[in-house]
């Protein structure tokens, strides 16, 4: 999915000293401009990176007046990441099962890519309740994701709270038929873990003719 057209990114590279941030943000709000993403990165030999995607402001002028700042040792304008990266799949739970989904996601991924699309598909490989649990709530502060798919064998009790909080945010939840409460929470329970990865794609594809929400709470 991209990103909206209105939105541009700036990319700053400043001296890490106390109160930088605030005086970029201030120009920002000089600006006029609303920031819909921020990501920091940690400083290097003094110097630290700030990536914004801004909306309603006019970035050239305020690119501007921050490369005039003397503490700015640079302003760029890259694309903004949901052009590049877009929409993002989440693949959470067992090696073999994630792998398997994964592959399901990426084959389908490329099918929309080719026509426009802009989604991409992460994984992590994790066992045990209490870590899965806080990979699923951690799913909620990522940038850009758009579903997640849980593939394992056994999953509940803490897990499928986790995944309801997830819901609450507008994050759709797509499981493996498994063992455990989660196939209780979750918006669609997939037999088929290649199955499970082309559904969670075609969820989030604009190219696509398919929504969730027809079949939500079905098992397949």
């Amino acid at each position: 999915m991209s990103a909206p057209t209105d939105t541009r990114s700036l990319l700053i590279r400043a001296q890490d000293n106390p109160g930088v941030l605030h005086r970029i943000t201030g120009e920002i709000v000089d600006a006029g401009g609303n920031i819909v993403t921020v990501e920091t990165r940690e400083a290097n030999a003094g110097v630290f990176s700030l990536y914004l995607e801004l909306e309603r402001c006019d970035v050239d002028g305020l690119a501007a007046r921050l490369r005039a700042l003397p503490f700015v040792v640079e302003c760029t304008e890259p694309r903004p990441f949901g052009r590049i990266f877009g929409g993002r799949v989440i693949v959470i739970g067992g090696g073999a099962q994630v792998a398997a989904v994964a592959s399901g996601a990426v084959q389908e991924a490329d099918r929309h890519n080719i026509r426009g699309e802009r989604i991409s598909v992460d994984t992590i490989p994790l066992v045990g309740e209490e870590n899965i649990a806080e990979a699923v709530r951690a799913v909620a502060r990522l940038p850009r994701v758009r579903a997640l798919v849980l593939a394992g064998s056994l999953m509940g009790g803490d897990i499928a709270d986790a995944v309801i909080e997830v819901q609450a945010t507008g994050i759709p939840v797509i499981s493996l038929s498994q063992i455990g409460s989660v196939v209780d929470v979750c918006d669609l329970v997939v037999s088929d873990p290649l199955q499970a990865g082309v559904l969670a794609v075609m969820a989030i594809a604009s190219t696509a003719s398919f929504e969730l929400a027809r079949i939500r709470g079905r098992r397949l």
